[in-house]
């Protein structure tokens, strides 16, 4: 295994003497080398927005978003996955974070699973893959054979393959349909890829998440119309959305709350004077999209 060839395994020549610098200068170099990550996502972006349609396409067909990945990569997808129900009130097999060990690796280094492919295929084949998903592998290094196992046989039962990897010219971006390549550099401490490769990759899921969710409605203005109240903050939220948009007092946004049972359904009720089945069939009938429920909703004089 030749790793000299992978951007990410090769040394910095701005940091070679880190072990001998003060604590401020340590910190000021990572502080600049953490200045080429969000201009190595730029670079990225037309293939990011190419991937973000095809996730779209594949939420409209019932479809999935499935992460793939080992070690940090691997719970980079899991974190953005887990936090997409309570954000956009999607339900928890919607998004879904695979990493290579299980849920074990999430807590503990479990680096010998990165290499496993034959578990890497049974694990897809556990989620019963279709044509309508998307399955996306996460690697700094574009190489991880359990990433690359699990996007190979997701192209086999005809399902949109990605990739979001911080090296050129790998394995992972010769599979994917859609490779998502943000070129980060050299590590500060090399082959650390939890640094700036990790950091990359995290802003890149959240624009795939996030973009697609505001795509599909999950989002008016920008706001999170489908917030989850699981807790008394986002209870608080959800009023404050809803007295937001419809421009009424806190008091009023919570009774049409209680009334309809969502933040949508209150908001649409409230700024079009719908009552009653009308607000949910109205809602229905646009797929949850607020906006286009409000701009078709007929205002009664």
């Amino acid at each position: 295994m030749n790793l000299k060839n992978i951007q990410t395994e090769q040394r910095n020549q701005n940091t070679l003497t880190i072990d001998q610098m003060t604590t401020n200068e340590i910190l000021r170099v990572m502080n600049e080398e953490d200045h080429v990550i969000p201009e190595a996502v730029k670079a990225a972006l037309p293939v990011i927005e190419q991937l973000v349609d095809q996730i779209v396409d594949a939420f409209q067909q019932n479809g999935r978003l499935i992460y793939v990945g080992a070690g940090t990569s691997g719970r980079l997808g899991v974190l953005d996955a887990s936090e997409c129900p309570p954000t956009f009130g999607t339900p928890s097999e919607q998004v879904i974070g695979v990493i290579a060990g299980g849920d074990q690796a999430l807590q503990y280094a479990l680096e010998g699973a990165e290499d496993d492919e034959a578990q890497a295929v049974e694990d897809m084949k556990n989620l019963h893959l279709t044509p309508n998903d998307v399955i996306v592998g996460i690697a700094a290094s574009g190489r991880t054979p359990y990433t690359v196992a699990a996007m190979t046989y997701a192209k086999t039962v005809g399902a949109t393959v990605g990739a979001v990897t911080c090296s050129d010219n790998t394995k992972m971006e010769e599979v994917a349909h859609y490779s998502v390549v943000a070129s980060v550099g050299p590590e500060v401490v090399t082959g650390s890829t939890r640094m700036k490769a990790g950091t990359a990759q995290k802003l890149v899921l959240n624009m795939l998440t996030t973009a697609s969710m505001i795509k599909i409605g999950k989002v008016y203005s920008n706001l999170m119309v489908d917030v989850v109240p699981t807790n008394r903050k986002l209870v608080q939220r959800g009023k404050n959305i809803v007295a937001e948009i419809a421009g009424v007092s806190i008091e009023e946004a919570e009774k049409s709350l209680e009334t309809y049972g969502s933040t949508k359904a209150a908001i649409l009720s409230l700024l079009t004077g719908l009552t009653g089945e009308s607000v949910h069939a109205t809602l229905e009938r646009y797929d949850g999209h607020l906006r286009k429920a409000i701009e078709s909703a007929v205002v009664p004089s």
